[in-house]
């Protein structure tokens, strides 16, 4: 029997994913605060019996191919990205570090590029960049240029957000339109010749999820869709909550370029990257506050509720379709292209 290889699909952040970690990774590492599986982990700092409050701490990688696309690149990607998944968890995000693996024959011209952008995104999200580390490989060996990142932040007294938490009844809130990102990277990097405006929406949501919170405490889960995109957050969220949740087709916003490259190419909407889009279970009644909310912040204009949460069948993503029929929505299975994040 063949041995056992990684394959692309494990970096989908679909089923093979899902299946890595839990197989490898947790069966090795596993402890309390990892096995929440949030975007961030959350824990709490006690120095000298002297209770100093929870801190939020992530790490991510990126590895987008190619390194500008239109709306972004990997400097603004690695900021944005990370910024996120501390808000996801509601924390107010605080301290990055940022570490550099360039490839031999890198122009310096590009690398002073994308530091200027990974400085204006951190200016924009209210960070710092306090760490950092450089290594250098040999030329055919890193695309480039590869950044990993770590975020540090404080998560405020009284919230307790997390994908375990979502309830039946809570209202789903989209902060806007699937997909650009993931068909943004595409289009540019493989250069199919098609005349198209559609940018990234990468973004930092931590002043989104601010006035999200400052609306309504009732937030119980958030999730930034980025690998496996909406359909594989919802899927997490309900796995971990034990609960279902039913969305609306025709109320699932995507912009026309958007579905019209997925239409021509043969993607669902449903499983295209984002990265500057969440997702928000908020009890239901205090949806309608939370929504206003968004709406006023400059990544929320466009957001809108497309469903909620149900007790049954637990751990289920139900989609509405527009011809009045349900459908199962799963996670993405394998990988639809890859290097998108």
């Amino acid at each position: 029997m063949a041995r056992a290889r990684v394959l692309l699909g494990h970096g989908s952040g679909g089923k093979l994913t899902h299946q890595l970690i839990e197989s490898l990774f947790l069966s090795q590492l596993a402890n309390p605060i990892l096995k929440a599986l949030d975007d961030s982990a959350v824990f709490s700092v006690d120095s000298k019996g002297r209770g100093m409050g929870r801190l939020a701490f992530t790490t991510d990688s990126y590895v987008v191919k190619p390194l500008f696309f239109p709306g972004g690149d990997i400097g603004r990607l690695a900021v944005c990205g990370t910024v996120n998944d501390l808000s996801m968890v509601g924390a107010t995000p605080l301290y990055l570090s940022a570490a550099f693996i360039l490839e031999e024959g890198l122009p310096l011209a590009d690398l002073r590029r994308i530091t200027a952008s990974l400085k204006g995104a951190a200016r924009e999200a209210g960070v710092k960049i306090v760490a950092g580390d450089t290594k250098v490989v040999e030329r055919g060996s890193a695309d480039g240029l590869f950044i990993n990142t770590a975020g540090l932040g404080l998560v405020p007294e009284g919230v307790d957000i997390s994908g375990s938490n979502a309830r039946p009844g809570d209202a789903v809130i989209l902060s806007g339109p699937i997909g650009n990102h993931g068909i943004s990277v595409l289009l540019e990097r493989e250069q199919m010749g098609f005349v198209s405006s559609v940018k990234s929406d990468v973004a930092p949501l931590n002043l989104l999820v601010a006035a999200m919170l400052e609306a309504s405490p009732n937030i119980h889960a958030l999730r930034d869709p980025t690998r496996g995109g909406l359909a594989t957050s919802l899927v997490e969220m309900a796995h971990q909550s034990g609960v279902a949740i039913r969305i609306y087709e025709g109320k699932v916003p995507v912009d026309e370029e958007v579905a019209a490259a997925c239409e021509i190419l043969g993607y669902d909407p449903l499983y295209v990257a984002n990265e500057g889009k969440l997702i928000a279970l908020v009890a239901p009644q205090d949806a309608p506050e939370v929504l206003r909310a968004m709406k006023k912040s400059l990544y929320g204009r466009q957001a809108t509720i497309i469903g909620e949460v149900l007790a049954e069948p637990r751990g289920k993503v139900l989609m509405a379709t527009r011809v009045g029929g349900t459908r199962i929505v799963d996670m993405l299975s394998g990988e639809q292209f890859p290097r998108i994040c």
